[in-house]
């Protein structure tokens, strides 16, 4: 089966153009799309390869979740509702079934967030996975980095530290615990972003680990500080059962989460379904506050793309 005959079987749905400001969409040499009037766009580009961004044994079904959910987080931590996406899939050989199932799982989440695939590319190559998504928000709704304040409230929507539990269950065989399903297929929020747009300080998906995403803010902001309350950070039963210090390092260095880490007006309620964590500071060093009111340094890495 060639290129094209793949796009059309399993890539390629039925009834034409569809999604709003699809003018014309897979099939012809590029997508056709009308932006929305009065907004701006938000674009995103994440590659997945297997054996480094997801398990070479990952269903096939969870990779497409997966992959479109890492793309999808971004558009969130932005504010924007998703639109449109492009596809390029790199396969080492054509296997109906896996191809079958891929694409079953990529829709089945494409369908719940709202965002149409207007177009890409299949070609043979190690297994790989690369998927631009584009959404819009207003101007005046759009969320960043660099908008951090001291004083303000630093929250999570949702439990920090289940991608990393998730992978290392993943990787000991116990792949039916809550957190390797998350590892696998990350359940998203998918209306918390658009909640907090033109609400919100400043905003990140945590997807390398919580420090070091924080890390990302506090530097766009002008090099603000923060103090994490180790008490406040949420868990679940399987995070609960962890040695402590085994859990702090999880939740705050531990890849894979897709949560929204936002900041906060002191003075406002949060938004239902997050949690308070900490607050941000003047500039210096995070640092650490142990249920005793003791604070030290944050010296726990995240992920590495590179190491």
């Amino acid at each position: 089966m060639d290129e094209f005959s793949l796009i059309e079987r399993y890539f390629r749905r039925s009834g034409g153009p569809g999604g709003e400001g699809v003018l014309l969409g897979p099939g012809d040499d590029a997508a056709l799309l009308a932006p929305p009037a009065g907004e701006q766009l938000v674009m995103t580009l994440d590659t997945s390869i297997a054996g480094r961004h997801f398990p070479e044994d990952l269903p096939a079904f969870e990779t497409g979740h997966r992959c479109l959910a890492v793309n999808l987080s971004d558009l969130y931590a932005m504010g924007a509702r998703p639109l449109w996406f492009l596809l390029s899939l790199t396969l080492p050989r054509v296997e109906e079934a896996w191809l079958a199932e891929f694409s079953r799982g990529l829709f089945a989440l494409a369908d719940r967030a709202g965002i149409e695939l207007v177009g890409g590319d299949i070609t043979r190559g190690p297994l790989s996975v690369a998927i631009q998504a584009t959404g819009a928000v207003r101007a005046d709704r759009v969320l960043r980095r660099d908008g951090a304040l001291p004083g303000q409230v630093l929250a999570v929507g949702g439990v920090p530290g289940l991608g990393g539990l998730g992978l290392r269950h993943w990787q000991a065989g116990r792949r039916d615990s809550f957190s390797a399903r998350h590892f696998a297929a990350p359940d998203l929020d998918l209306t918390l972003g658009q909640r907090l747009a033109g609400r919100a300080g400043a905003c990140i998906d945590i997807s390398d680990g919580l420090l070091q995403d924080l890390g990302h803010v506090l530097k766009a902001s002008g090099g603000l500080g923060a103090v994490i309350d180790t008490a406040a950070l949420p868990v679940n039963e399987e995070l609960a059962a962890l040695d402590a210090d085994d859990r702090l390092a999880l939740q705050l260095s531990g890849g894979d989460d897709y949560r929204l880490l936002f900041t906060w007006p002191a003075d406002e309620p949060l938004p239902e379904g997050t949690v308070a964590i900490g607050r941000i500071t003047g500039p210096g060093p995070v640092r650490l506050r142990d249920p005793d009111g003791t604070e030290r340094p944050a010296d726990i890495p995240g992920w590495r793309h590179f190491s």
